[in-house]
């Protein structure tokens, strides 16, 4: 299958988690929502990985973001690798972790990496928003843990700018200034933005962020 892109509907797949058989795109309802894979159970990277996610979880909940998990062993693995998480990273894994023995949702999702091991999945994330479509991509490399702080801050952005015309400029946290839109016209930003605005550039327009 051809690499998803941004913008393509998220693939819809039944799948056995440890939290019981779920239809993807069901179980996500109205929800945004993050999908990330791991090479395998029993990985060192990725027990702080799920230990750390595990942690956040409340936050995404917060933010109306669905969390699962994935790697290519079976779910007697999985529940047992949760005990190894749970010691190690003082925590509880409270979101489910698929198992994909037969690799079908890690091919439908691109997840093989052939230049690694045709047996691993290569650590993907997908965040994907309520209309079912893929709104970010990220893979990184074996040797290098995610951030979940970024995660988080870019459901801030995406759920700002779903609602707004505005976009977020580099290294954006929640509450700080956003850059109004180039659809906008100068004329209109005093009725869509009552904060005022800073005018840098004709092109480069500072407001407050429209939902603080």
């Amino acid at each position: 299958m051809a690499t998803l892109r941004l913008g393509d509907i998220a693939p819809d797949f039944e799948a056995e988690t440890t939290q019981g058989k779920i239809k993807f795109q069901e179980w996500l309802g109205d929800s945004w929502g993050i999908l990330f894979s791991h090479p395998a159970d029993f990985t060192p990277v990725c027990t702080t990985e799920l230990g750390t996610m595990a942690n956040y979880y409340p936050e995404f909940v917060k933010r109306n973001v669905k969390v699962i998990a994935l790697s290519v062993d079976g779910l007697n693995s999985h529940k047992e690798w949760i005990k190894d998480i749970n010691e190690t990273q003082n925590t509880t894994v409270n979101f489910p972790i698929i198992a994909d023995e037969d690799k079908h949702i890690a091919q439908l999702y691109d997840m093989i990496h052939p230049n690694a091991n045709e047996n691993f999945t290569v650590r993907s994330v997908f965040i994907i928003g309520p209309d079912k479509k893929i709104k970010l991509t990220l893979t990184y490399p074996a040797s290098t843990g995610r951030n979940f702080d970024e995660l988080l801050r870019v459901i801030d952005s995406l759920q700002l700018t779903a609602n707004y015309s505005v976009a977020t400029p580099a290294n954006w946290k929640d509450g700080e200034k956003v850059v109004i839109s180039t659809a906008v016209k100068d004329e209109d930003i005093a009725a869509k933005f009552p904060k005022g605005y800073e005018r840098v550039k004709p092109y480069l327009r500072m407001t407050p962020q429209p939902n603080k």
